[in-house]
């Protein structure tokens, strides 16, 4: 009979899947849902939805449109204003995307060049502040670079009204969501 020798890493990995194994031994109060037919041939569910964390807690999208969320100023779980994620989203929609955080409402661009001009292009940060669909709600940052001959781009200032342009165009957009979800509930 050979003589087997455990090292310390040996006795972690056969502890930790002895643990897990026992673990998921364990008794558990376990709920069956089978979805119904509804008439449009389309499966519902005898019980509603729960979010990732449980009921009430963060929910990633809301096709329900549960009554917990419409008097929150469209805020669908996102932490930010869903009308004002989606107007942004649209607003920006001809721009490449770096990064779109819902959670921390901020939005990133790529650098775009207007097609009519080829010596300049533009990048925008969009911030979303909070839940409620307010004026001082988002805050745009625009950075322009101009390409300049031999030394390639540069950056330069842009117009100081193109970001509170942009914010107008936003809000705008996001009253425009509003009140196309508030007619769809009536």
């Amino acid at each position: 009979m050979r003589n087997k020798k455990y090292t310390p890493l040996k006795l972690l990995c056969l502890t930790l899947t002895g643990s897990f194994l026992f673990s998921s031994c364990g008794t558990q109060d376990i709920e069956y849902n089978y979805p119904r037919r509804s008439a449009g041939g389309v499966p519902t569910y005898e019980k509603e939805k729960a979010g990732i964390f449980g009921e009430g807690g963060l929910t990633i999208f809301n096709s329900e449109g549960d009554s917990s969320n419409k008097n929150s100023g469209g805020s669908s779980g996102i932490g930010v204003n869903s009308f004002l994620w989606r107007a942004s989203l649209d607003t920006v929609a001809f721009m490449p995307l770096v990064s779109a955080d819902p959670f921390g409402g901020v939005i990133l661009t790529d650098w775009y060049g207007p097609p009519d001009s080829v010596n300049e292009r533009y990048k925008i940060t969009l911030f979303i502040l909070g839940t409620t669909l307010r004026a001082d709600g988002i805050r745009a940052q625009v950075f322009k670079q101009e390409r300049s001959a031999g030394k390639g781009w540069r950056d330069v200032r842009p117009d100081e009204t193109l970001d509170r342009e942009l914010e107008d165009a936003i809000l705008t957009r996001a009253r425009q969501l509003r009140i196309t979800s508030a007619q769809k509930t009536k």
